[in-house]
């Protein structure tokens, strides 16, 4: 079943969850904010999605914003930059996706139909 890594308060996430109902695609829920990825889990996604680590970062958030990672993140190292997204669930791209062998984050509804239907 598809792990699915979401915000309660953001559209984004709601328009997902509300394709993945439409298209019948069982899911599970997990709250970014109190269930994030720790290190160990987040390193693996990074290594199924094939993605740029940037791409993990959610950079419209508050977090990414008032910790200036925008000027910071090209300094950073990769394990500074599993700790931060460890550390703070808010730092994650959402929704972030886990299926059996890929990783989607963000809501690309072409990119969702590609490898969910």
């Amino acid at each position: 079943m598809l792990k699915v890594y979401c915000y309660s308060k953001c559209s984004t996430c709601k328009k997902a969850l509300k394709w993945l109902d439409d298209k019948g695609i069982a899911y599970e829920t997990l709250d970014i904010k109190t269930q994030h990825p720790d290190e160990a889990a987040l390193r693996e996604y990074h290594k199924t999605s094939g993605l740029p680590l940037k791409r993990f970062f959610n950079t419209s958030g508050i977090p990414y914003r008032e910790l200036e990672l925008s000027k910071r993140l090209p300094e950073l190292s990769e394990d500074e930059q599993f700790k931060l997204l460890s550390g703070n669930g808010m730092l994650v791209k959402r929704p972030l996706v886990v299926g059996d062998g890929f990783v989607l984050t963000g809501f690309k509804e072409a990119e969702w139909e590609e490898k969910l239907i």
